[in-house]
């Protein structure tokens, strides 16, 4: 019989003993990871949520969490286990698996959150592992110094230099068992970083989070927050973070987002003893509801009506059931949100069920509006929760850095438009760093002051509406700057089909709202424009070009009407295209300008039926670009990749290998592997972690980058799943993907 047939499913297999401890990312969304922990109990993915069970309390029975639920990891108590005679004998004669009927992964507690419910423990930091070790954990917690948030700053520094004085005896303690070395540090921030860069250094394998458990039960969820951003930049990166003791579910999607990879929690046993239910949305009391807010599959033949009359027991364990299975849900959605890339889209909605969750929402992605945005004024925009969240943002203050890596880490280009949720989207990380590259890189052709036309009043794509009124326009106003205003802000007109800002998913009052002037000539300026007048065209009139001319006649511009012989649209057409194949170079591939020039520089085009680029065709007639029709990108082809990477420093190279360029970091980033490794890349073999010698310092997931070996010779490119720090540090896994084929394309 199947296992889904007779509700059993089958023990898992053990990792390859190589592999035991290793962490690899599979997906993520900036700072969101899906990964696999490789264990002797198989591997575990994260996000994943580690159900407590109290070895004397079980509430729902670990097995029925293994064949049920597929729960591939759960957490217990050592401590209590080491304190009951009888637990203690059967674990040490037969093992915690064993004692608990479970065959997946198994992490155990110290005692730690005994010694701060009770005041201490009995047990010593090496007595306390070893005892671990004897039982046969996966996963043991060397015994940390608890850091309450009502404790002074002395106090706290105390315990964490306590806690980091015992790493050393502890690791020796664990032998080859994986070992959790928890962060402490209260809310003080430069404690939180303290523990994290000393707790860093030594050999763990995880690092859990420790001490919010009470600033949870306080709803403190700003200092949660902070916790989080002061953590997670000074951590091995190799290395999952796990948050202890926390498992609401309306706190997933933000502690995901900003890099949380393991939970664990009793909740889901102790609310359904006390009659409450466990939602995305919040907390509900059983006598309060009429109808589940989230309908599972345990309580699909029950109404609440007939669990309240349920006896106690009856009533925890179902609840308890409904509990886990909500727990388990929303962690699936989170999941399914990194893999599409909307994981903060997420967070943003879970922010509004709680008034602390949205208070620290707003405060780690408030910024000032984005300069340009289409408003009459800026209090327009301005809500009163977000004014007080601005009070003490990041921005300017000692968190820049922290919500700088998290903002950093976002790879721009999305695959799907960009659905609109109010001011909140203008904070999403990816679309705050696809505005830096945008203000940080690209330049108008003018260099000093000129005209600006600012197209606005229709969504996209505008080249359908706008092309032929743009290239008249360039025709007789070389220098008159056009751009598009859309509801991320102002995009240049040779970019109008860039993702995110052309793919807005929005209601069309969006691109219709008055703008304001100030705001308008201040992203200007961000995008390096001294603006003499700034002119406005409602591109939703009808007889466009008639309305364009009528405005330009109006400012002075134009003397009479916009009239182009249409023979040398086909020249002017043709510079357009170039622009853009250039502008995308510049933004997207961080090509230095003259570079881009001079790769582009007698270019001919394959154009496709709709007629927009198809391949861009070098003067020596290779292939070496390629727009993409859904993000509006560019794909970089072998002969493309050769020929940018032939235009980088030869002074990078010297006789003893490749040296991480860290001047103005430009060009698509270099990732040197070692020469084991170079004949499978030759091949078109990805790049996997354990094979990287050196790479750039601005290698950013989701970014093309270039291979070559120790000589830096270019061997291939393709798209880096990693950052610069996690290239390096990462064991297992893929670190890029390769694109080419030079077996092929160099023989």
């Amino acid at each position: 019989m199947t296992a889904w047939m007779d509700g059993t499913r089958d023990d898992p297999e053990p990792s390859r003993e190589s592999d035991r401890g290793k962490f690899e990312v599979v997906a993520r969304d900036g700072c969101a990871r899906i990964g696999k922990l490789h264990t002797s109990h198989g591997i575990l993915e994260t996000p994943a949520l580690l159900p407590v069970i109290n070895p004397n309390i079980r509430t729902i029975e670990p097995r029925e969490m293994w064949d049920r639920y597929g729960i591939q990891g759960l957490i217990t108590n050592s401590y209590i286990i080491w304190k009951h005679d009888d637990l203690k004998q059967h674990a040490v004669e037969k093992g915690v698996h064993d004692l608990l009927n479970y065959p997946g992964v198994i992490m155990t507690d110290s005692g730690t959150f005994q010694s701060y419910v009770y005041g201490d423990v009995e047990v010593g930091v090496e007595e306390i592992v070893e005892f671990q070790r004897s039982i046969g954990v996966d996963i043991a917690t060397m015994l940390d110094v608890f850091s309450r948030p009502d404790m002074t700053e002395e106090e706290v520094k105390k315990a964490v230099k306590t806690t980091i004085e015992r790493c050393e005896e502890s690791l020796k303690a664990a032998q080859n068992v994986m070992l959790n070395g928890p962060i402490q540090g209260g809310i003080y921030r430069h404690l939180r970083k303290q523990s994290a860069q000393n707790m860093g250094r030594f050999d763990f394998a995880i690092h859990p989070i420790g001490g919010i458990v009470p600033i949870m039960e306080q709803h403190r969820y700003k200092d949660l927050a902070k916790i989080m951003l002061a953590t997670i930049g000074e951590l091995p990166p190799e290395r999952p973070r796990h948050m202890f003791g926390c498992g609401h579910p309306m706190l997933f999607s933000m502690l995901i987002a900003l890099g949380a990879d393991l939970f664990d929690s009793a909740a889901y046993a102790i609310f359904a003893r006390d009659n409450r239910l466990l939602s995305p949305q919040g907390t509900y009391r059983l006598n309060d509801i009429h109808s589940w807010p989230e309908l599972v599959p345990c309580v699909v033949n029950w109404t609440p009506e007939a669990v309240r009359k349920l006896d106690d027991e009856e009533r925890t364990v179902l609840l308890s059931r409904y509990n886990l299975e909500v727990t388990l849900a929303e962690l699936s959605r989170c999941k399914q949100a990194v893999h599409e890339g909307t994981i903060w889209q997420l967070a943003e909605q879970r922010s509004h069920q709680h008034p602390a969750l949205r208070e620290a929402f707003l405060w780690l992605t408030t910024r000032p509006l984005p300069s340009g945005m289409p408003s009459e004024s800026l209090e327009d925009l301005v809500q009163d929760d977000r004014t007080a969240a601005r009070e003490h943002h990041p921005n300017g203050g000692i968190w820049e850095q922290d919500w700088s890596q998290v903002v950093d880490r976002q790879a721009i280009q999305r695959k799907k438009g960009e659905r609109w949720g109010g001011e909140d989207t203008l904070s999403r990380p990816h679309i705050l760093v696809a505005r830096k590259h945008l203000q940080q890189r690209w330049r108008p052709e003018s260099s000093g002051s000129s005209d600006v036309l600012i197209l606005n009043g229709k969504p996209g794509p505008w080249r359908q509406r706008c092309d032929l009124l743009v290239l008249r326009l360039k025709s007789v106003l070389p220098d008159l700057e056009i751009l598009v205003q859309t509801p991320l802000g102002l995009l240049p007109y040779s970019l109008e089909d860039l993702n995110p800002f052309a793919q807005v998913d929005g209601p069309t009052w969006l691109w219709k709202r008055r703008l304001n002037m100030v705001v308008l000539r201040e992203e200007l300026q961000r995008l390096h424009i001294e603006a003499d007048r700034i002119l406005i065209l409602d591109i939703g009139q009808d007889k466009l070009i008639q309305q364009a001319s009528n405005l330009l006649i109006k400012h002075g511009l134009l003397k009479e009407e916009l009239i182009v012989d249409d023979s040398q649209l086909p020249k002017l057409r043709d510079e357009l295209r170039r622009r853009q194949i250039l502008d995308k170079l510049i933004v997207l591939a961080n090509v230095n300008y003259n570079d881009a020039v001079e790769l582009i520089d007698s270019c001919t085009y394959v154009i496709g039926g709709t007629g927009r680029v198809k391949n861009v065709i070098d003067k020596n007639g290779n292939h070496i670009l390629s727009p993409r029709l859904t993000d509006g990108g560019i794909s970089i082809t072998d002969l493309g990749s050769k020929a940018i990477h032939e235009r980088r420093s030869n002074s990078d190279f010297a006789d003893d290998g490749f040296s991480p360029y860290v001047g103005r970091g430009e060009g698509p980033p270099i990732l040197v592997v070692e020469q084991d490794a170079v004949e499978f890349v030759l091949r078109g073999r990805n790049v996997f972690h354990g094979f990287i010698v050196s790479c750039d310092p601005w290698l950013k997931a989701g970014q093309t980058c270039f291979i070559v070996d120790e000589q830096g010779t270019l061997i291939g490119h393709g798209i880096s799943q990693c950052d610069a720090d996690e290239a390096l540090g990462y064991r297992k896994g893929i670190a890029v993907r390769t694109r080419s084929d030079f077996s092929k394309t160099f023989k």
